[in-house]
C-alpha cells in the first residue's frame, strides 16, 4: 500500500498543532491571572495573594516551557511539508511570525527571568511590573498567531501574483475580516482555560481541608472571572459564528449538518453526517433554530453543502460534531459559573461538596472544548490553506514522501509524548505538595545569604501548611 504524503502531512500538522495549543491558552489566562495577584498584592499588602501567585508561578513555568518545546517545530514543518505553500505566503507571513518574535517571545524572556527568580531581589512594583509584560507577551503572542490564521481563513490585503502573494495593504491583510472575533474568542478561552483548572485545583485542596484560607480567596477570585467571561465568550462565539456564516457559508454549512440550502433551518442536536450519499441520519433537532442563530429570523435562508463541489467540502463529520463538543462545554461552564453565583449569594460557595468536586471534574474540560474548537476551525476550512484561492494539494512540498512523512509524524509522537508525560507528572507532583508554607524558616541574621534552590520558583517545601 503507497503511504500518501499528504494525507500524512495533514495529519502530522494536525497533531502538532492540536498539542501545542492546549499550552499557549492555558498559559494566557494563567499569566494575566498571576499579573493581577502581583497587583493586588502590591495594592493591599495581602499575603495570601503572594502566596497563591507563588505557588501558580511554578505551574506556569513548567507549562510555559512545554508549549516552547512543542510550538519550535511547527514553523519548520511550514518549510519541510509545506514548501510551495511557505513560498507562496513567505511575504505576508514571514514578517507576521517575525514580529511574533520580536515583539512577544522578546518580551516575555526579559521579564520571565524576573518573574520567577527576581521576588527577592527586586523592589515589588518591579515585579508586579514583569508580571504585567509577560502577561501583555502572551498576548501579543497570540495577537500574531491569530493573524497569521485569520488571514488563511479570510484572505485580504494581498493578490497572488505567479503563484506568489503580493501584499497589496498590510492594514487589510492583518486586520483581514475574521481576525477581531478569533482573537477576543481565543483571549476568552484562554481566561476560561485557565480559570476553571485554578478552580478546580482549589476545590481540590478544599475538599481535603488543606491550605484553606489561600484556596478560598483563589476561588473566591477565579469565580468572579469565570461569572464574566463564560456568559461573554455566548456572545462572543455568536458573533465570530455569524462572522463565519458570511465569510465561510460552507464552514458553517458543514457545522450546521445542511445539505440543502433551505429556509427555518433547525439546530440539529443530534446526527450522523453522511458525506457519501449528501444526508444526515437519527436526526434530532429544534425547529428553525439555526437559522434564527445565523440570520436572527425563524424562516432565514442557510446555504448547504451541496452549493459547493464534493471536492470542496470540508470533512462533515468531524467539523459537525467537534462544534457540538465545544457548544456543549460552554454552556456547561456557563452554568458552572451561574451556580456560582447562586452559592455566593446563600454564602456557601465554600462548602457545597457537590459543587468543589464539579470543579475538580471541570479540569480537562476547557482543554477538550479548546481542540473542539481548532478542528472546526482547520477542518472545516479544508480543503484550503488559502481559503478558496490554494489548496492542501497546491501547497504541499513535491519531493516529500509517504515514508518521509510518516516517519517524521512517529518521531514527533514520540518526544511530544515524553515532553507531555515529563511535564504532567511534574505538575502533579506541584499539586500534591502545596503552596510553600506560611512562614518558611528564617536564616540567622549573621549568615551571608546564598543563592539557592530556594530562591527558585521550583523549590517546594513538604512542610504541612500552619493554616490547615
Amino acid at each position: 500500500m503507497e503511504l500518501d504524503p499528504l494525507l500524512l502531512s495533514r495529519l502530522q500538522f494536525a497533531f502538532v498543532v492540536s498539542f501545542h495549543a492546549l499550552f499557549p491558552v492555558f498559559t494566557i489566562g494563567l499569566a494575566s491571572f498571576i499579573a493581577f495577584l502581583e497587583f493586588r498584592a502590591w495594592q493591599t499588602g495581602d499575603a495570601l495573594y503572594t502566596r497563591i501567585s507563588k505557588f501558580w508561578i511554578k505551574i506556569f513555568a513548567v507549562v510555559f516551557g512545554m508549549g516552547v518545546v512543542s510550538g519550535i517545530v511547527m514553523s519548520f514543518q511550514f518549510g519541510t511539508n509545506w514548501s510551495v505553500f511557505s513560498y507562496a505566503t513567505a511575504n505576508f507571513l514571514g514578517p507576521v511570525l517575525s514580529y511574533e518574535v520580536i515583539t512577544a517571545f522578546f518580551l516575555e524572556a526579559a521579564f520571565l527571568g524576573v518573574l520567577l527568580f527576581g521576588r527577592d531581589r527586586v523592589p515589588q512594583g518591579v515585579h508586579v511590573f514583569a508580571a504585567l509584560m509577560v502577561a501583555l507577551g502572551t498576548f501579543i503572542s497570540s495577537f500574531w498567531i491569530l493573524v497569521a490564521n485569520s488571514w488563511m481563513q479570510t484572505p485580504a490585503g494581498l493578490e497572488l501574483v505567479d503563484g506568489v502573494f503580493q501584499v497589496t495593504s498590510w492594514m487589510e491583510a492583518i486586520f483581514n475580516p475574521s481576525f477581531w472575533p478569533r482573537f477576543f474568542h481565543m483571549g476568552l478561552a484562554s481566561l476560561l482555560t485557565a480559570g476553571f483548572v485554578v478552580a478546580g485545583v482549589s476545590a481540590y485542596y478544599l475538599l481535603r481541608n488543606k491550605h484553606v484560607e489561600m484556596n478560598r480567596k483563589a476561588l473566591g477570585v477565579t469565580m468572579w472571572i469565570l461569572l464574566f467571561a463564560a456568559p461573554a465568550q455566548l456572545v462572543v462565539g455568536d458573533i465570530h459564528g455569524l462572522n463565519t456564516f458570511e465569510h465561510q457559508p460552507t464552514k458553517v454549512a458543514a457545522m450546521e449538518g445542511v445539505w440543502e440550502t433551505e429556509r427555518g433551518a433547525p439546530f440539529l442536536l443530534f446526527a450522523i453526517p453522511d458525506s457519501a450519499n449528501e444526508t444526515n441520519h437519527l436526526e434530532i433537532g429544534l425547529p428553525n433554530m439555526a437559522s434564527l442563530v445565523l440570520t436572527h429570523e425563524l424562516d432565514g435562508e442557510v446555504p448547504g453543502l451541496k452549493e459547493v463541489p464534493a471536492e470542496e467540502r470540508p470533512p462533515v463529520g468531524i467539523t459537525f460534531w467537534s462544534f457540538r463538543i465545544m457548544l456543549a462545554i460552554g454552556f456547561v461552564m456557563i452554568g458552572f459559573a451561574l451556580w456560582s453565583a447562586w452559592l455566593r449569594f446563600r454564602g456557601d460557595l465554600f462548602g457545597s461538596e457537590r459543587f468543589l468536586k464539579g470543579l475538580t471534574w471541570m479540569i480537562p474540560t476547557p482543554f477538550v472544548a479548546v481542540l473542539a474548537g481548532w478542528f472546526v476551525t482547520e477542518t472545516g476550512r479544508a480543503p484550503w490553506l488559502v481559503y478558496e484561492i490554494m489548496d492542501h494539494a497546491t501547497g504541499l512540498t513535491p519531493s516529500l514522501t509517504g515514508g518521509m512523512a510518516l516517519f517524521s509524524l512517529l518521531g514527533y509522537i514520540a518526544v511530544y509524548a515524553v515532553v507531555f508525560t515529563a511535564g504532567v507528572y511534574y505538575i502533579v507532583r506541584i499539586v500534591r505538595k502545596g503552596p510553600e508554607p506560611d512562614h518558611p524558616v528564617q536564616e540567622p541574621q549573621h549568615a551571608k545569604r546564598p543563592l539557592s534552590a530556594a530562591d527558585t520558583p521550583f523549590n517546594d517545601n513538604p512542610a504541612a501548611d500552619a493554616r490547615s
